[in-house]
C-alpha cells in the first residue's frame, strides 16, 4: 500500500510472482465513475472507496492459496476494512516522498491516475506504523533489496535473483 508513484503495483506483481500466487491489482477494480472522476483530476471520497474495498476484501478472502494485493489503503479505516475480510492482512507499506512520486506519475502519461491528485494522496495518508502486520519499506530503495525484505518478512526464502526484471 501506498500512495500513487510509491510502486506499488510493480512490487506487488512481481512478489506474487515469487510466491506463486495471484496477483489483485485495485486499480482494476474501481467503478467506471471512480475512474472518471479519477481521469479528470476529482479526488476519490470515502463513499467512492467504500464498494471498491468490500470487493478488494471479498477477492483477497477467496483467493485459493492467497494474493498479492495492490491498493492504495491510505486510510487506517480502509485498511480496518481490508482487515475485516482477511482478518491474517500482511501490509507492506512503501514509503516515498511528495516529490518523487509526483516525478513518477508525471512519468506514466497513460495511467488513470494524473499528476495533480498526488498532494490529495499525501492529505489522505495515515501511515500504517505501528499497526499490526505492517512493514515499512523505502521506494528509493532497488526493487530487488524492496522484494528481499518483503520476502525475509513473510518468513520466504528470496529466489535468485528476485525482482530483477519485470515478470
Amino acid at each position: 500500500m501506498g500512495v500513487a508513484g510509491c510502486g506499488k503495483s510493480t512490487v506487488a506483481a512481481r512478489l506474487a510472482t515469487a510466491l506463486g500466487c495471484a496477483l489483485i491489482e485495485g486499480d482494476d477494480f474501481h467503478l467506471p465513475q471512480s475512474q472518471h472522476k479519477m481521469r479528470h483530476g476529482i479526488a476519490l471520497d470515502d463513499a467512492d472507496r467504500w464498494p471498491w474495498l468490500d470487493r478488494l476484501g471479498v477477492l483477497l478472502a477467496e483467493a485459493p492459496g492467497g494474493a498479492v494485493l495492490s491498493c492504495s489503503a491510505l486510510k487506517r479505516r480502509y485498511r480496518e476494512r481490508l482487515r475485516a475480510a482477511v482478518p491474517a492482512l500482511q501490509t507492506v507499506f512503501i514509503d516515498i516522498g511528495p516529490e518523487e512520486a509526483r516525478a513518477r506519475v508525471a512519468a506514466r502519461p497513460a495511467h488513470l491516475f494524473p499528476p495533480s491528485l498526488v498532494a490529495s494522496q499525501f492529505e489522505a495518508l495515515e501511515p500504517p506504523l505501528g499497526e499490526p502486520g505492517v512493514l515499512r519499506v523505502d521506494a528509493m530503495q532497488p526493487r530487488a533489496v524492496q522484494g528481499e525484505a518483503i520476502l525475509r518478512w513473510l518468513g520466504h526464502a528470496a529466489p535468485q535473483p528476485l525482482m530483477e526484471t519485470p515478470p
